[in-house]
C-alpha cells in the first residue's frame, strides 16, 4: 500500500487587495469610519476572544505611554461572541478616547483601510491561515502578528512575529515598526512579495496538479 500523502493548497487573496494610489479613496474611507487624519494602527477581525484584542489594546496603551507616538488604535470587525470583554478592555485604557471600533467594514472599503494604516497588528491566539495578514501585506502595510498556529507560515519573514501573550514584546514591536523607517520599508517590500505568492490562479494550478498526480497514481 502506498503511503498517504498530504498536499497543502493555500488560499488566494483577491486582486483588489493592492497598494492604493488614489488619495481620495483613502480619505473617503477615513471619513466613512470616523478616523479623521490621525495616524493609526489597525486590527481586522471579528470581536471574539480568539482574536485576542484585549492584548492588543493593552500593548498599544503601553506603547503610547512609553513613547510620544500619536497613533490611535482602530479595530475593524463585527461583534462575535463574548465581545463585552473587548469593550471593557478599551474602556479601562487611560487612552480610551483614541481607540476606535468601526464595526463591520464593507469588503469594498477594506483595501483602502489597510493602506491607510501605519501598520497592521494581529495578535490572534489561533488561525487556520490568517488571510487578514496577507491582505494587509498585499496593500503595502507592514505587519506585526502572533507567532502561533499557521501565522508564521502565512507571514513568512515579512512580518515581526511575537508571542500573543507578551504585552511588552507586542508593544515594542509596534513601536519599533513605527519608528524605524528602514525596517518599515523592508517589511513593506517583503510583504508585497509574500502576498504575491497567494493567488487563486496559483491555488487552482496546485489543485489541478494534485488531481493529476492522484489520477496517475491510481
Amino acid at each position: 500500500v502506498a503511503p498517504e500523502q498530504i498536499t497543502v493548497i493555500y488560499p488566494g487573496v483577491e486582486a483588489r487587495f493592492q497598494p492604493q494610489q488614489d488619495p481620495t479613496a483613502l480619505q473617503r474611507v477615513r471619513q466613512r469610519y470616523g478616523l479623521g487624519d490621525m495616524p493609526f494602527i489597525l486590527g481586522v477581525g471579528t470581536l471574539e476572544p480568539r482574536k485576542n484584542w484585549p492584548a492588543l489594546i493593552r500593548a498599544w496603551t503601553l506603547m503610547r505611554q512609553e513613547s510620544r507616538l500619536p497613533h490611535h488604535l482602530v479595530i475593524a470587525g463585527g461583534q462575535g461572541w463574548l465581545a463585552e470583554g473587548i469593550f471593557q478592555a478599551a474602556q479601562s485604557s487611560p487612552l480610551a478616547h483614541d481607540i476606535h471600533f468601526t464595526g463591520f467594514v464593507e469588503d469594498a472599503d477594506l483595501p483602502a483601510l489597510y493602506a491607510a494604516a501605519e501598520l497592521f497588528a494581529f495578535p490572534s491566539r489561533y488561525e487556520g491561515f490568517g488571510i487578514p495578514v496577507i491582505e494587509a501585506m498585499a496593500c503595502g502595510t507592514p505587519v506585526v502578528c502572533a507567532d502561533n498556529s499557521s501565522l508564521p507560515e502565512a507571514a513568512g519573514d515579512a512580518a515581526l512575529l511575537v508571542n500573543c501573550d507578551d504585552i511588552q514584546a507586542l508593544a515594542a514591536a509596534m513601536g519599533r515598526l513605527i519608528e524605524e523607517s528602514a525596517l518599515r520599508a523592508r517589511l513593506r517590500a517583503a510583504g508585497l512579495a509574500q502576498a504575491a505568492r497567494f493567488t487563486w490562479d496559483a491555488a487552482a494550478a496546485a489543485l489541478w496538479q494534485t488531481y493529476q498526480q492522484v489520477d496517475h497514481g491510481a
